[in-house]
């Protein structure tokens, strides 16, 4: 896909600050910011290092500030606004063009007849960003200067420099940056030109979207570097940014080699043999190289203790576990997924809702492999963690639908890969599972042994993935029986009847299990309002609203067999009958649909907010309030193309995806936007799951065409 902007978006300030773009380093790092180079948020920067990888990320490198001197003329190429609201300089007038070249972003910068470009990229899994220069055209050398911006702070926060004196000291190439006692120290390299030290904070600059978002919007950094270099008509520089006391520093291999991770990526997905990629529209491929960016590390120490009984399953099934593949106090390799740019860490509930997507649609499906296992590491009392824990912290398990994604991801990768390995390795952890929510685990998550539905919650905690809670509030708690855990649940244990056939063990209990919650399912119908409640048996009795959970029941794959299972949807039947299906696809579509996702809540509701933004309270009181999201259109399109089977329709209400692409995040998707018109993007400027159901879906409805 080819996107790129002139001067009619790059010279237009309100316009071009509006549309930021991102890189990562498969490590939890990133690098990030606004087309004009303008600060805007806290985690602008080019250098924002995952110290604790994947997460404890921190500003080492905010930005460069470039000036270039030619044919006589002074031409500032960077963007600064101050906190009184001036903008100075205005290099943004100078950039002639700006594209992605796959992911990789590219200015391009008119000085006089001299054409100056600018690429940034980071090196796969390491602290290290490249920034490169090239003159593309010119009549005579150019002079060019850069003033490297530093700061050392984690990225959530902002910075008062006051009496802070960074340790600057020369080192081979460039300089080495020590911020205070006990830090990591950086380097600020080049492969060419002079480099002086400087020690002089710049202060006061102002970040437009904090104060949107009603918190801290000013910020200093320090000008540790000036790196100066003379470029004849041809040549490069490069600035490397680097944790690493050696990283390297021929940026044109780094280059080539970087460019070559991104082909081998879509190679991958164009030869997937099960992949239904013939004819699909170039804006994929964006979407294919968007997915890697939410892919990352994650070691385990050996020495941690596994808290789930999984691990006893597997020593008494001579099953290797993954603990026992490495030497003591050695360390486990596994994989996560990054939830969201530029702030979300690793959540289980939305590794395992993007999962399919951002493996198994890609054709990746070995990168779901050790993202399953790593996560089967953390299991316990038959849950995953919500949220994965900073260093020496403990998961967070208030979440109960992530468990239940996890069989759906199994499901998927075992779909393309018939890994029965891995099954058998897994299988004695589902069951314990399944066993939890029969006698019951926190916060009152247990099996209603009346009609087969799962009860969820307990005052003050967020169980759901509508989690915004704001001190002692929960926005919205949903205790009782939330429509799409009973979904889930009813999904999990087809799975498992399909699953435990496969493996020639007893699926009589799952299959018992199913049609009881099938049975119970039915009260979720309201045929006074022709859709489900939301939740049931809640505290202040059933919840009529209008919310898009219900989509779910009709867009699972249930009753779907894997190879060798016999279990079909007419032995088990759907949670809802095909006129039912119907009811709710239609009432999702009119009330709850946009053009970049569902409404988190109906807008004729007492309670619907239409606009995402003011103070963290605003913020999270409209979070499921009417805000859309993204993600939901994967489940929208599969339940509508299983109601339907209209592939071509299905797939229209994707196309809208591709216009987003090229607004926002460029090259990615976002996590949310206004209830209301025009929609405006909102949030994490990046999405995983966002971009995975939309990849996804695309292809599901190309499939048998």
């Amino acid at each position: 896909m080819d996107i790129q902007f002139g001067r009619e978006i790059c010279g237009d300030l309100t316009i071009a600050e509006q549309r930021e773009w991102l890189v990562a380093n498969g490590a939890g790092g990133y690098a990030c910011g606004t087309i004009p180079g303008l600060l805007s948020r806290h985690y602008h920067g080019l250098l924002v290092a995952a110290l604790k990888p994947p997460l404890g990320r921190t500003l080492l490198l905010t930005k460069i500030d470039e000036t270039v001197h030619y044919s006589s003329q002074i031409f500032e190429l960077h963007t600064n606004r101050w906190r009184d609201g001036v903008v100075s300089p205005e290099g943004y007038r100078n950039i002639e063009r700006f594209h992605l070249e796959g992911a990789i972003p590219v200015w391009t910068f008119a000085c006089g007849d001299a054409l100056l470009e600018k690429r940034i990229w980071m090196q796969t899994g390491a602290n290290t960003t490249y920034v490169r220069y090239t003159l593309r055209r010119a009549s005579e050398p150019l002079n060019l200067s850069l003033k490297a911006l530093v700061n050392y702070r984690d990225h959530h926060h902002s910075t008062r420099s006051k009496d802070w004196r960074m340790q600057i000291q020369p080192t081979e190439h460039g300089v080495q940056v020590i911020a205070f006692a006990n830090a990591v120290p950086f380097f600020l390299l080049t492969d060419q030109g002079e480099v002086s030290i400087e020690n002089t904070w710049y202060v006061d600059y102002d970040l437009a979207i904090e104060r949107y978002r009603g918190i801290d919007a000013t910020d200093d950094h320090l000008h540790a570097a000036t790196f100066q270099s003379r470029l004849e008509p041809g040549e490069s520089l490069t600035i490397i940014a680097s944790t690493e006391a050696n990283p390297k520093l021929d940026g044109k291999a780094a280059l080539k080699a970087r460019r070559a991770y991104e082909q081998r990526l879509v190679g991958q997905w164009y030869a997937a043999d099960y992949l239904p990629t013939q004819n699909t529209p170039a804006w994929l491929e964006q979407l294919v190289l968007a997915a890697d960016q939410f892919i990352v590390d994650r070691s385990l120490p050996q020495g941690e203790p596994s808290p789930s009984t999984f691990q006893q399953e597997c020593d008494e099934r001579s099953i290797v576990a993954p603990t026992r593949e490495v030497e003591e106090n050695q360390t486990l390799s596994g994989k996560t997924v990054i939830a969201g740019y530029p702030w979300f860490g690793d959540w289980g509930r939305d590794t395992m809702i993007s999962l399919p997507g951002l493996a198994i649609a890609t054709g990746r499906p070995e990168i779901a492999r050790p993202i399953l296992r790593t996560f089967a590491r953390y299991l316990d009392q038959g849950m995953l963690p919500n949220v994965f824990p900073e260093a020496g912290e403990s998961p967070h398990y208030n979440t109960v639908d992530a468990i239940l994604w996890y069989f759906e991801a199994i499901r998927a990768y075992h779909t393309v890969t018939v890994d029965d390995a891995l099954l058998q390795e897994l299988f004695p952890a589902l069951a314990e599972v399944i066993s939890w929510h029969q006698q019951g685990t926190r916060y009152n998550i247990h099996l209603d042994s009346r009609d087969g539905l799962i009860y969820a919650g307990e005052s003050g905690v967020q169980l759901t993935w509508m989690d915004a809670k704001i001190g002692d509030w929960v926005v919205t708690p949903r205790i009782g029986k939330p429509v799409e855990i009973n979904a889930l649940w009813y999904n999990a244990l087809i799975i498992m009847v399909n699953f435990a056939q496969h493996l020639g063990k007893s699926h009589t209990e799952y299959e018992e299990l199913a049609r009881k919650a099938a049975e119970g399912f039915q009260q979720f119908w309201n045929p006074d309002l022709g859709y489900c409640y939301d939740v049931l048996d809640g505290p202040g009795g059933d919840d009529a609203s209008l919310r898009p959970n219900q989509i779910f029941a009709v867009s699972l794959p249930t009753g779907r067999p894997i190879t060798g299972g016999v279990i079909t949807t007419a032995q088990l039947p759907p949670l809802l009958s095909p006129e039912q299906q119907k009811a709710v696809v239609d009432i999702c579509a009119k009330s709850l649909l946009t053009s970049y996702g569902l409404r988190s809540l109906a807008p004729d509701h007492p309670q619907y907010q239409g606009q995402y933004g003011g103070s963290p309270l605003q913020r999270d009181g409209a979070y499921h309030q009417g805000t859309v999201w993204g993600w939901l259109l994967g489940p929208f399109v599969q339940a509508h193309l299983k109601v339907y089977r209209n592939p071509a329709i299905a797939r229209s209400f994707l196309e809208p995806a591709a216009n987003q692409l090229q607004a926002g995040c460029i090259g990615s998707l976002s996590e949310i936007f206004d209830g209301d018109v025009p929609i405006t993007p909102r949030g994490a400027f990046a999405q995983a799951w966002t971009v995975a159901e939309v990849l996804r879906v695309w292809l599901l409805t190309c499939e048998g065409e």
